[in-house]
């Protein structure tokens, strides 16, 4: 399979990229794991969006709930209350927005406030009202592995062959997800490095991406400042992992790594590093 083939299938309703796009992050939360609270309200939240598209990212991904293991969830109304005017500010300034949520509620009205496509780290899963909500916005959509929610650390992560299984479980999701009326060139999907997962797993799943792009539809890959960069950074098995905000050179070398494997767009938290890795992939993707 070629390189490209993960961002040359036509996603309907967004822009093509030439390379792999760049998707930043905003959380509008006060407990992310890696900048819970910086952009905490609405006019930073924006502010942040604007900064990081000046930066290089393609599109932004603003979400209102943490999803890191242990994470309370917040409930709807709050959730609306982050996220909805952030969504309509950055989409009144011409900026492609996608909505990190996992519920419908949520999504209906980010939709209707302009963002371009949803991302439910459930994959329609949390709330049986997405799929429907998607369809009929005819909106693109994220559909990601997972196994549950992190709450109380019950993540579920045991696998005998990681590839396989994440390969195997991303199917039979998309194959709900286009039952519910989502069409093909609408469906993203992402191998949700990190959820229900260790260091070794997530490893695994991105020396063989070709696997996932083997699915037939777009790939993210969401690997910035997560915790298996950090164990890969510390000094020993027994060492303390350096924090979040000092793993973004080990996720600019995973996006480079991912744009040279296929992938349609990586999620990350600080652009300029891996806006620039990329290019340099397309650069030498180009060269051949």
């Amino acid at each position: 399979m070629s390189k490209q083939t993960g961002r040359r299938h036509h996603l309907a309703g967004l822009t093509a990229w030439d390379r792999c796009a760049v998707m930043g992050v905003v959380n509008v939360t006060p407990d992310s794991f890696s900048d819970g609270g910086r952009f905490f309200d609405t006019t930073a939240a924006i502010k942040r969006g604007l900064d990081l598209v000046a930066q290089g990212a393609d599109l932004v991904d603003v979400g209102g709930e943490s999803t890191r293991p242990g994470a309370t969830r917040v409930d709807e109304d709050e959730e609306l209350r982050r996220v909805v005017p952030v969504v309509r500010g950055l989409a009144s300034e011409g900026v492609t927005v996608s909505v990190d949520t996992m519920r419908a509620s949520v999504a209906a009205q980010a939709l209707a406030s302009g963002a371009a496509l949803v991302n439910d780290v459930s994959g329609g899963l949390a709330d049986p009202r997405m799929i429907p909500v998607v369809a009929d916005a005819g909106a693109p959509f994220v559909v990601m592995h997972w196994r549950g929610l992190l709450e109380a650390g019950n993540v579920k992560g045991v696998y005998a062959d990681v590839v396989t299984e994440v390969v195997y479980e991303l199917r039979a999701r998309v194959e709900a997800v286009l039952e519910g009326g989502i069409t093909p060139d609408r469906v993203i999907v992402d191998p949700g490095l990190g959820f229900s997962k260790n260091a070794e797993h997530d490893l695994v799943l991105l020396a063989h991406l070709d696997r996932l792009l083997g699915l037939g539809h777009p790939l993210l890959v969401a690997a910035s400042r997560k915790r298996f960069l950090g164990r890969v950074l510390a000094a020993g098995p027994q060492a303390t992992p350096p924090p979040a905000r000092e793993r973004d050179a080990a996720t600019a070398a995973v996006s480079a790594l991912a744009a040279h494997a296929g992938a349609w767009a990586v999620r990350v938290h600080e652009v300029r590093a891996t806006a620039d890795a990329v290019r340099v992939a397309r650069a030498v993707e180009g060269a051949r």
